[in-house]
């Protein structure tokens, strides 16, 4: 068997890093990828290497050279390759793939090494490697028969997103037996670029080979879990270097500072950011497919109709709420109004206290396993502070202590009492067990000046990609002052439109809450058997654990993402504390992925 790498083009997307060199050239971790894939390929004792060059060939020859690779190595240039695509490529090399069994690679992949193992290992001759469609991926698509045998080619131009679950993508490594190069593939794309030129992909070639009526090749079906990145733009490589960094303690923290955007990776299940995984429903989201087109392509309202449409939902006046983009944009100009000392509530939700000058934090940590504390317990430490604002988490972020509504507004009167800003998040109160607990409500906040309610409808509706939250309060010249320090468009189209819908959804939303609760207390008693783990009270959708015994947490974390592909969130940085980790709560699946991966590296497999 041997081995053709096509290296020719320009891989203009990654810009600067390809201005002097060719695409395979590009280090991830440290290694360039022709370097790691020349190493892949000679442990599959191959009998040579052909490499397809063309821009910068001169440097790619010179520094392959430096390798010592310990295999055949030959060249075949490509001197147009400015003006042609792969399919010429591959056509110069027409003549090495009848000599023998040929793996073709595209040289901008990288993929861990039982991928190509298993490829190899595979008996059947002629096979397209290809893994089950995922957003992130780009380029030709197939469907597939039960058999394995490809039903249809899908180029990226006939792509349907309606039919994506059934897609498949190319991966573009191959196995040919040289009987199929000869008989089949290699007469194929001489008449194919004949026909059509060369500025085409030689996967159009297999595309009409599958039409004849013997299935001369079929699909390898990457394994779950099976990691490969194909890398066309500094994204691309900013996500396959937190992929495929040899140092574990470096790919935790790579993941975890992202801070989103885990639908990039394939596989992986975010534990670490917070969800609703019972709404919003498929008829909701089906009506914003619906209206897609005008949502994309029109102006969201400005912010005095969205100010009036949050104060329809939430039943208070249209001078006493704001709108924002997320309540992150909510909670930095509330805090930057804000003067004098502020209290705080540890272990918190960082970004209120990131946005206070640390001189001017009070801060109240409970003495407790659990962190819990009540009302009484805020007002004693409090009270001779000499604080002018209070933030207040309900339930609080990370540990999931609830405070019930009617200490709340005691703890409002309280604070208006002494002149203290008091700030109600109840982003997550939506959960708690107690219902209809919210504070957004007109005769409260007229009697409770002092009083600000945050929430943020990313977390407790589950639509985080819309960004929304709002934030109300008794004291309407603050709130005039806030909408003036924001954007007049300051949420777009798409969190506008869920704000005018949401309301036909209520019953909805009830339902989907009710059966979170029973998720939530089925995850938590099956936590809680876990021997070593002890998990924290929680009425947010979120829990909190304590690794008591056994491994230390962040090794806990570590394996979970490693061996598991799973993310959670480590606290010791919030507790001072090591040990503490919070989890998200999500579907029944999904949360039994994470309780089978728990018990088996806790050792108690069932």
């Amino acid at each position: 068997m041997q081995a053709i790498i096509l290296a020719a083009g320009m891989g203009r997307r990654l810009k600067a890093l390809t201005k002097s060199n060719t695409k395979c050239m590009v280090k991830v971790n440290g290694v360039t990828l022709i370097e790691r894939m020349l190493g892949q390929i000679i442990k599959q004792n191959v009998s040579k290497i052909t490499i397809v060059t063309g821009y910068e060939k001169e440097k790619l020859k010179a520094f392959i050279a430096t390798l010592n690779v310990g295999a055949k190595i030959e060249y075949v240039d490509n001197d147009v390759y400015d003006r042609t695509n792969n399919i010429y490529s591959l056509y110069l090399a027409r003549d090495v793939m009848k000599e023998d069994d040929t793996l073709l690679f595209e040289s901008d992949l990288i993929f861990e090494d039982s991928i190509l193992e298993e490829l190899v290992s595979d008996p059947r001759e002629n096979l397209t490697l290809v893994d089950r469609y995922e957003s992130w991926m780009d380029g030709t698509c197939v469907k597939l028969h039960e058999d394995d045998s490809i039903a249809e080619f899908i180029p990226g131009r006939k792509f349907d997103f309606r039919q994506k679950d059934e897609y498949f993508k190319t991966v573009n490594i191959y196995k040919f037996s040289k009987e199929f190069s000869r008989d089949y593939y290699i007469p194929f794309l001489e008449a194919y670029q004949s026909a059509l030129g060369q500025n085409e992909y030689y996967e159009q070639v297999l595309r009409v080979i599958t039409i004849l009526d013997k299935p001369v090749i079929k699909a390898k079906r990457i394994k779950s879990g099976q990691k490969w990145y194909e890398i066309d733009d500094v994204q691309d490589l900013d996500i396959a270097e937190s992929i495929f960094t040899p140092d574990d303690d470096e790919k935790v923290y790579l993941m975890q500072s992202r801070y989103g955007g885990y639908w990039r990776y394939p596989k992986l299940i975010d534990f670490s950011y917070l969800v609703n995984p019972y709404f919003p429903t498929e008829r909701l989201k089906n009506e914003i497919k619906a209206n897609f087109d005008r949502l994309l392509t029109e102006y969201p309202s400005g912010l005095r109709v969205n100010s009036l449409l949050a104060a329809k939902n939430f039943g208070v006046d249209i001078d006493n709420i704001i709108v924002g983009n997320g309540a992150a944009e909510l909670i930095r100009v509330l805090m930057n109004e804000f003067e004098g000392k502020t209290g705080f509530i540890l272990p918190t939700f960082e970004e209120y206290r990131n946005r206070y000058d640390p001189e001017k934090c009070v801060e109240y940590m409970a003495d407790n396993a659990d962190f819990s504390y009540t009302v009484d317990d805020l007002i004693a430490y409090f009270s001779d502070k000499d604080i002018s604002n209070l933030i207040v988490i309900n339930p609080d972020n990370p540990s999931g202590n609830y405070i019930p509504r009617a200490e709340l507004v005691r703890l409002a009167g309280w604070a208006s009492e002494k002149s203290i800003n008091l700030v109600i998040d109840e982003s997550f109160a939506d959960f708690a067990e107690e219902q209809d607990n919210s504070l957004f409500d007109q005769e409260l906040l007229d009697e409770n000046p002092y009083l600000f309610v945050m929430k943020s409808i990313s977390k407790s509706y589950g639509v985080p990609g819309l960004r929304l939250g709002v934030l109300a309060s008794g004291n309407r010249e603050m709130i005039k002052r806030l909408k003036a320090s924001v954007s007049i468009w300051n949420i777009n189209s798409f969190a506008e439109f869920f704000m005018q819908i949401e309301e036909k959804y209520k019953s909805d939303y009830r339902r989907a809450l009710s059966e979170f609760r029973k998720e939530r207390s089925r995850f938590a008693e099956e936590l809680s058997k876990i021997k070593g783990i002890r998990t924290v009270p929680s009425q947010a959708n979120y829990i909190m654990i304590k690794v008591e015994s056994g491994k230390y947490a962040a090794e806990l974390l570590k394996k979970l993402l490693i061996d598991h592909n799973i993310l959670i969130k480590d606290l010791a940085f919030k507790t001072n504390s090591s040990g503490y980790m919070r989890i998200a709560v999500r579907s029944t699946k999904d949360n039994d992925a994470l309780l089978g991966a728990l018990r088996t590296e806790m050792g108690q497999d069932l």
